[in-house]
């Protein structure tokens, strides 16, 4: 019997072999650009996937080519049971990689597990390196806290990925700060252009693109070079000499990495999305309920598939009503 891996593909013949999973839509942060001051309102927990439905799913989508899964929130370590949950998703036949994303604030006691179950990498939020500037972002004093889980995170040998939404009189001035930490820290220091997902509907406008911010890097460090992107990166990457870590730019709002997307996301409610920009393409939770046969599952993400889009602006052209993107990022898997 064949045992050749099943290769999963959208109407475009790119490779999808990636799953974005997202726990929980609950937060124990306050970020302004992903939702308001006074927190989004939360799903009913009875509307939220359960773990034995996100791990049926998750064994589906191995069968048909889903190599890489990463699990996202919210916070996915607010949500009860979160480990006993993460090994059990470690022990599925056909999942090569599990990557974790976290704000950091509670994920410090958890490391020695993360690292005896094998987990692949940790992106890990961090959008100032200075504290009140910190709390000025997330309307939390937790800095303390995430600068331990960083710090442990690399003791522990778990390849490490800071990523920094770039923001407009917010923290421009911890750029330079964030990229030294790449010269004695093996760490990848990633800048975000920010995106329309903060919740409230407002257009923010993008004033910090991927070239202004790499023109902001080269006045400090002039030797920064391109170095070889990863398969499916969707960081643009750079190195300076004599550095352990690396620089990379998420064109995250001028969407052009999006000719090697590799990836599709479930929303914490169970929604399957195969863009970032779309508002959700089938209720994956539901037509679970509704009893359907794992076939039938993997039939309408076949489906799903035959219709993603090409890239990020086709997706938000296609938003039901043309309404704008105006969801908080909690809600659909940072």
């Amino acid at each position: 019997m064949s045992t050749t891996p099943n290769i999963l593909y959208d109407q475009h013949g790119r490779v999808i072999n990636y799953l974005r999973l997202a726990v929980t839509d609950r937060c124990n942060l306050r970020c302004f650009y992903c939702m308001p001051e006074e927190g989004i309102n939360y799903v009913p927990r009875a509307d939220l996937l359960t773990y034995e439905e996100m791990e049926r799913l998750v064994k589906v989508v191995a069968k048909m080519g889903i190599s890489k899964l990463r699990l996202t929130g919210g916070e996915p370590f607010l949500r009860k049971d979160f480990m006993p949950f993460l090994a059990r998703l470690c022990a599925i036949e056909g999942i090569e990689q599990i990557h974790l994303t976290t704000n950091g604030t509670l994920t410090a006691p958890h490391i020695p597990d993360l690292k005896r179950l094998g987990i692949k990498s940790v992106n890990l939020s961090l959008d100032s390196l200075d504290r009140q500037r910190f709390l000025e972002i997330t309307r939390r004093d937790s800095f303390e806290a995430v600068m331990e889980t960083f710090h442990l995170l690399l003791e522990a040998g778990i390849t490490t990925k800071l990523n920094a939404v770039v923001m407009e009189g917010r923290n421009i001035d911890d750029i330079l700060p964030m990229v030294a930490l790449t010269k004695d820290h093996p760490v990848s220091v990633r800048f975000i252009e920010e995106m329309p997902f903060n919740g409230t509907g407002k257009e923010t406008g993008i004033k910090w693109d991927q070239w202004q911010i790499m023109e902001h890097i080269r006045t400090a460090y002039p030797t920064i070079h391109k170095i070889k992107d990863a398969p499916y990166s969707t960081s643009f990457n750079y190195a300076i000499p004599e550095h352990l870590g690396t620089v990379g730019v998420i064109a995250a709002f001028s969407r052009s990495f999006c000719g090697t997307c590799n990836r599709i996301r479930v929303t914490p409610q169970g929604m399957l999305k195969t863009c970032l920009y779309d508002d959700g393409v089938f209720n994956l939770r539901q037509f679970m309920r509704q009893e359907a046969s794992d076939q039938a599952l993997e039939a309408t993400i076949l489906e799903a598939l035959a219709y993603k889009p090409k890239d990020g602006f086709e997706a938000e052209q296609q938003r039901k009503g043309g309404l704008p993107v105006s969801e908080s990022m909690a809600t659909i898997g940072g």
